[in-house]
Formats: structure tokens, C-alpha cells, sequence
């Protein structure tokens, strides 16, 4: 679930995203100053909640994070205007420092590699990376889906070349880091880097 706010240019909306609408067809129920966001499969990808500073104080722009105090203000205004569907709370970080256990050229691409990437203790995402210096061994950001990069851009599971790909493997630049180099490649990060520890993005 992804927040965004940005009044100077999207007016006192509040977005959450919620889902990749996958380009389909889109169609809007409002009620009030609140608007459900479905597919034409039926499929709910989003909620926009319009004046949104008469209710609350949003505090940064962009991409922004709201308490669980936040959240459940927002499920009032949605049982408010009739809606019956209900927000939950998600404080899993989406940019993290993975781990890539495992490295293999795509058979149909003579850039990509596949990859296999730690990203915490549990959970290892396959990830189909084009970065020249991807390799085995080396500690690496992860964008995991649901992320939302520091230029607006979603992160969702997808396929590069037929081959399925849940997230992506970020370069200094692409996370909007001071004095990022030029050239192609992701960030290497160091050996003291913590797998699954959460990683601070750029704006």
C-alpha cells in the first residue's frame, strides 16, 4: 500500500495505491470526498480522499507514511461516505538491503542475468536485473514490490523476457543519492550492510 501527497501539483489529495492496475481500463465510484479505484476486472487498485488537510496534517510530499492512528482515521472517512472496504496498516519496508545468493545470464537476453536475492531471513525475491556489475556475493538495494521509487515510478511483480521478476535492484542514481555516479551499474553496498535492514531512499 502506497500513499502519495502532493498538493502543490495534485491539488489536497491523498492517494493509496494499492494495487498495479496493470493498464487496464479504469473506472471511479466517489462518494463524497472519497473515491474508490477499480479495474474493469473489478479489481479495487486505489483510493483518493479529496481535502484531505480539512482531517488531517500530512507531514512530507510525495510518497509519504502515515501512522496507524493515520489509517484508521482514513477507514472512518471511507465507512463514513458508504464504502464497507477497509485499509491495513503496512510497515514492512520496501527498500532493503538484499543479499544475491545467486546469479545467472538470461537465456534469451545477452543483458539480463536472473537473479536470487536475500532480502531477509525468510524471503528470497527472483529478480531479472540488467546492471552490468550484478554478480553473486554482493550486498545490493532492493526495491520490493510496492515500492515507489524517489521519481514516482511503481515497483510491481512482473517478467523481463518471459521470465517472472518480483522487485528491482536499485542504482545510486535511480534512489536519488548524493554525488551518484554517472555510469551504469547498481550500488554496491559494503559488507557491514545488514540483510533485510531497511535502506533510506532520496527525494
Amino acid at each position: 500500500m502506497i500513499f502519495a501527497y502532493n498538493p502543490k501539483y495534485v491539488s489536497d489529495t491523498l492517494m493509496v495505491i494499492t494495487d498495479n492496475d496493470k493498464n487496464l481500463e479504469q473506472t471511479v465510484e466517489r462518494k463524497g470526498n472519497v473515491a474508490c479505484l477499480k479495474t474493469e476486472d473489478g479489481r479495487i487498485i486505489g483510493w483518493n480522499f479529496f481535502a484531505i488537510s480539512e482531517v488531517m496534517t500530512i507531514e512530507g510530499n510525495g510518497q509519504v507514511y502515515l501512522s496507524d492512528e493515520q489509517v484508521a482515521k482514513l477507514n472512518e472517512l471511507m465507512r463514513a461516505a458508504g464504502f464497507t472496504e477497509q485499509l491495513t496498516p503496512d510497515h514492512e519496508p520496501k527498500f532493503v538491503v538484499g543479499f544475491v545468493k545467486s546469479c545467472e545470464p538470461h537465456e534469451d537476453s545477452d543483458h539480463l542475468s536472473i537473479t536470487e536475492i536475500e532480502v531477509d531471513n525468510n524471503q528470497t525475491l527472483q529478480i531479472v536485473c540488467g546492471a552490468p556489475n550484478i554478480r553473486k556475493g554482493l550486498k545490493v538495494v532492493v526495491a520490493k514490490p510496492g515500492a515507489m521509487m524517489p521519481d514516482g515510478m511503481l515497483i510491481w511483480p512482473g517478467e523481463l523476457r518471459g521470465v517472472a521478476s518480483y522487485g528491482m535492484v536499485c542504482s545510486a542514481k535511480e534512489l536519488h543519492l548524493p554525488n551518484a555516479p554517472m555510469k551504469r551499474g547498481i550500488l554496491e553496498l559494503g559488507n557491514d550492510a545488514v540483510v533485510g535492514e531497511a535502506f533510506t531512499v532520496g527525494k
